[in-house]
């Protein structure tokens, strides 16, 4: 291994190359494509949220790694297929984050306020759009997002359009409307058709979020933590009884479960 680049990123590049090498690189590796890839580069930036969740900076630093490796990794592939490679990469993202802050890098004045830096981005991706023949809204809201992160991120796309509803009653109104459609599907529909109305449930509670200020992504990440944490205690507690949640009452899970309210779980 003497023979790598001894700085960080040249190193990174480097290994990378050779475990492309289609003679000598790890099979798996080299058999790889964009599309096998990408479900890793998703979790891979889920556990960087996850990281930063926890307040854990020194996993934080090896899941950045990991992260950052995806994107070694997508670029090694494009190079190999020729069609770019890492530095294109960062200099396309570069020249992006110079374009999107002319109150930085241009002759704007950066006296502005957080709506107006935020009016000024959409006007120039919308000008980005054109140019690549996407006029619509929500034309480049990407397709792999997690289902609640997508919803959310049309829905403020559509809303700086206009189309939106002024007043959160009225994302409520709509709430308690589409709780009913659920109710009477569940009664009398089928089940794609209960699926669809929970569908339309699901993406009004994101609305909503959205409404009152709150990232819907990071409300469940900590719901699910929060439920995680009273859980475990419902099972610790049970098993000081030398019982399990299988062989309790839900009565005394729910009491059990009231008492890690209680204690701040």
């Amino acid at each position: 291994m003497t023979d790598l680049p001894t700085d960080p990123l040249p190193r990174l590049r480097a290994i990378m190359a050779r475990l492309r090498d289609p003679q000598n690189g790890c099979p798996w590796d080299v058999e790889q494509t964009f599309a096998t890839i990408a479900p890793y580069t998703i979790e891979e930036a889920y556990e960087v949220a996850d990281a930063i969740e926890r307040g854990d900076m020194e996993e934080l630093k090896g899941e950045l790694g990991d992260l950052l490796f995806q994107s070694v990794f997508h670029a090694q592939m494009a190079e190999d297929a020729g069609l770019f490679d890492l530095d294109d990469v960062a200099r396309s993202i570069g020249d992006k984050m110079i374009a999107r802050h002319p109150h930085v890098f241009g002759d704007e004045s950066n006296q502005k306020s957080a709506d107006q830096q935020v009016a000024d981005w959409e006007s120039v991706k919308a000008a980005e759009r054109a140019a690549k023949q996407r006029g619509g809204v929500l034309d480049d809201v990407a397709l792999g997002l997690p289902a609640l992160m997508r919803a959310e991120k049309l829905q403020k796309r559509a809303a700086r359009v206009g189309f939106d509803w002024p007043e959160v009653e009225q994302v409520l109104d709509k709430i308690s409307e589409e709780a009913r459609e659920l109710t009477e599907a569940r009664e009398t529909l089928p089940q794609d058709k209960i699926a669809e109305e929970m569908g339309d449930l699901l993406f009004v509670m994101a609305n909503l979020a959205r409404h009152l200020k709150v990232d819907p992504e990071t409300a469940l990440r900590q719901a699910n933590a929060k439920f995680v944490r009273r859980f475990q205690y419902i099972e610790q507690q049970l098993k000081a009884r030398s019982s399990s949640p299988k062989s309790s009452s839900l009565e005394e899970m729910d009491g059990l479960w009231d008492d890690a309210k209680r204690a701040g779980l």
